[in-house]
């Protein structure tokens, strides 16, 4: 069973009555859910995952001064619920997975993840919070929210970048992975520079990934799940089975033996098939482009993109 149905029914035999029930004064402060870290918040957790962390669990957020005057005591009655449920053992949690569940501060929730208790409100605001910590923000499912404060700031991320800010994370995206994957991975290969060239692609594939999170308004995960994540967006999902193939290709260093500098400046070693999956990412993010109207231009130099989708749509 995946960590969020396993929490949500936890929740609902033994979480709303402790709530509503033992501490029914304060019963319309409490927001309950699964937010937060780990692959269970994403639903992204598998068999692997249950080895550390994973368990009957679920988080109650109480505003601060709700929290100073009931945290304790109300974590007691927690602690005190069934560990066993449904079969699955009490959660084992890792030193660094401690206080993810449970009893928290509203407030210390969101400040600790994202450096703030609230949703950014100028450019530089969002710009200075990770991409990742957004996401983990707002993964995972509130099950109650009767005072509604919790639902708000988590509304107010979930409405997404402002129109400015998500143009220009488009555009940085885009040009990285034009220098990384269309520029310098041909340039270390020529070199025979091998870990430069495999850091030039790792960095595409990231990028690529980015794009394809922004083009689908959705914030993109910690790195390990950015590409499992891509599965479920509605937009640009088949750039991940695309960006699969480029570790399925054998070693292409044969394809740049005996290569000279001024070879292939201003066409395409074909020989080499990362090149050619690269380009045809390329292809795709620009026909995507031009299906949004983010960019008139037809050529699959995603450098030459950048200038459209900011003169286009920054006005």
């Amino acid at each position: 069973m995946k960590g969020l149905e396993l929490a949500k029914k936890y929740y609902e035999t033994y979480g709303r009555r402790l709530i509503f029930e033992q501490f029914s004064e304060i019963a319309d402060q409490a927001a309950a859910g699964l937010v937060g870290y780990g692959s269970e918040c994403f639903g992204f957790d598998d068999a692997i995952s249950a080895d550390h962390d994973y368990g009957p669990s679920f988080c109650i957020w109480l505003p601060r001064e709700t929290y100073r005057q009931y945290g304790k005591e109300m974590q007691a009655a927690y602690d005190a619920l069934p560990k066993e449920f449904m079969g699955f053992s009490g959660r084992v949690e890792e030193e660094q997975g401690k206080g993810r569940v449970g009893v928290l501060c509203l407030e210390d929730f969101y400040l600790e993840i994202l450096g703030r208790d609230s949703a950014p409100e100028t450019a530089a605001a969002w710009f200075a919070v990770s991409e990742a910590a957004l996401a983990t923000a707002t993964n995972g499912a509130v099950f109650e929210d009767p005072c509604g404060i919790f639902t708000g700031i988590r509304e107010g991320l979930l409405a997404y970048y402002p129109r400015e800010v998500w143009l220009k994370k488009l555009a940085e995206s885009l040009a990285k992975a034009a220098q990384a994957g269309q520029y310098n991975y041909a340039r270390a290969m020529k070199r025979g520079e091998r870990i430069a060239a495999e850091l030039a692609l790792t960095e595409f594939v990231k990028e690529a990934m980015q794009i394809v999170y922004l083009l689908n308004k959705k914030y993109a995960p910690f790195y390990k799940w950015m590409h499992r994540g891509m599965k479920e967006l509605a937009v640009g999902s088949e750039i991940g089975d695309m960006l699969s193939l480029l570790y399925q290709i054998p070693d292409p260093a044969a394809a740049w033996e005996g290569v000279a500098p001024a070879d292939y400046l201003y066409h395409l070693n074909t020989d080499d098939g990362r090149v050619l999956v690269i380009e045809a990412v390329c292809n795709v993010l620009v026909q995507t482009l031009n299906e949004m109207g983010l960019s008139g231009r037809q050529d699959n130099f995603l450098q030459n993109h950048v200038a459209e989708v900011l003169g286009m749509n920054m006005g």
